[in-house]
């Protein structure tokens, strides 16, 4: 069973740089595996599930960008195709993506609580819209949560959930908490009437079980810090925390004994490099007569000791020196997966893709998301 079973909205943020977008979008994809129907909202104007998905700006509509067919997320390999509208184990999942105008959200809300029609449009022409979501920020973002809340509640004909679930890609992790807790935006804007009514329904969805905000991090220090206080602000604000998100995560290229003797060796390449003997820790000759065997540079002289050509010699510390960096990132990261694993929060790893996000890419990551239970 998934983790995150009887979540219909799924909020995720992160800092800034840490490929949130990404991520929002692979976990729609794994959502959409056996069937089911997604929607991935973006609510900050970028485009960038647009980009993502290679495809043109999005309108101010609800688009099918992916197609999940039976089997894709599997260990086969990903693939993609043309959607049947079927949501049943055995057909095609599909995704969804909805760019958010705040101008015509506004416009949307105004002729539904107050009936404007033309005039609302009037109100655009003469600058209404970016004054009114300019001195009520509060409004803006209720505008935002409640559209990503009304596709959530919404039900089709036959009284289904038209969306099996919702992917919110939100603002980054300092402003998150904000952006969700609009009650405390809205007690300065009113106190009844459409908007109070409305924020109060919003949020009756953000705080149930439906909910989940998930933060995603890289394994450095400062999007890790972020991502622990933005735990600790969304708790204190009651709003319901996912789980943690670890994006682009690169495999250790040297086994666990080599990653320590890096080490040491970084900690005693400074006072090595004045010459003198060959100290504990010290890998060169050990490297360079094995780079030798392999025929790199020249073959290794011959006698009772052997010695390293002065052509291969000259490949040796540069190649020490990328396995210190190496071993130097492997044990950071390890402090740095120490700390989110003190969270005690579901945990997900995805890797990083060497040749950049596309469509593919994205298959890829659902895939691995839907492995680790994500989805």
């Amino acid at each position: 069973m998934p983790d995150w079973e009887g979540v219909r909205l799924h909020v995720v943020s992160g800092k800034g740089g840490t490929g949130k977008t990404t991520v929002a979008a692979a976990l729609a994809m794994a959502l959409a595996a056996d069937g089911k129907r997604t929607l991935l909202i973006e609510v900050e104007e970028r485009q960038g599930i647009a980009e993502l998905f290679g495809i043109s700006a999005l309108p101010y509509e609800e688009r099918r960008v992916a197609s999940v067919g039976p089997g894709a997320l599997g260990r086969s390999g990903a693939r993609g195709g043309t959607a049947k509208g079927g949501r049943e184990g055995g057909r095609e999942g599909e995704v969804f993506a909805l760019a958010i105008d705040i101008e015509q959200a506004l416009l949307e809300y105004l002729e539904m609580f107050y009936k404007l029609g033309r005039a609302g449009k009037a109100l655009r022409k003469v600058g209404f819209i970016d004054f009114a979501t300019t001195i009520a920020p509060g409004l803006r973002d209720v505008l935002l949560t409640g559209k990503a809340c009304e596709a959530v509640r919404r039900k089709g004909p036959d009284g289904r959930r038209h969306y099996d679930a919702v992917v919110m890609d939100a603002p980054p992790t300092g402003r998150v908490s904000r952006f969700l807790n609009i009650n405390t935006e809205v007690a300065g804007l009113a106190r009844f009437g459409p908007v109070f009514t409305q924020s109060q329904a919003v949020m009756r969805v953000i705080q149930s079980p439906e909910t989940a905000v998930h933060l995603v991090t890289l394994l450095e220090e400062m999007p890790v810090q972020e991502t622990v206080d933005g735990v600790a602000e969304l708790r204190a604000a009651g709003l319901p925390v996912g789980g943690v998100f670890v994006n682009m995560v690169r495999p250790p290229m040297l086994d666990e004994a080599a990653i320590l003797a890096a080490d040491v060796g970084a900690a005693r390449s400074a006072s090595d490099k004045g010459g003198g003997g060959r100290r504990a820790g010290d890998h060169r000759e050990e490297l360079g007569l094995a780079l030798a065997d392999a025929g790199v540079g020249a073959r290794p002289g011959g006698g009772a000791r052997r010695t390293v050509p002065a052509a291969t010699r000259k490949l040796v510390e540069p190649l020490l020196a990328q396995g210190r960096e190496h071993a130097a990132r492997v044990l950071l990261e390890r402090e740095q997966r120490a700390d989110v694993q003190a969270l005690k929060l579901p945990t997900y790893e995805l890797p990083l893709l060497s040749g950049g996000v596309d469509l593919g890419g994205l298959y890829r990551l659902a895939a691995a998301l839907k492995e680790e239970g994500a989805a």
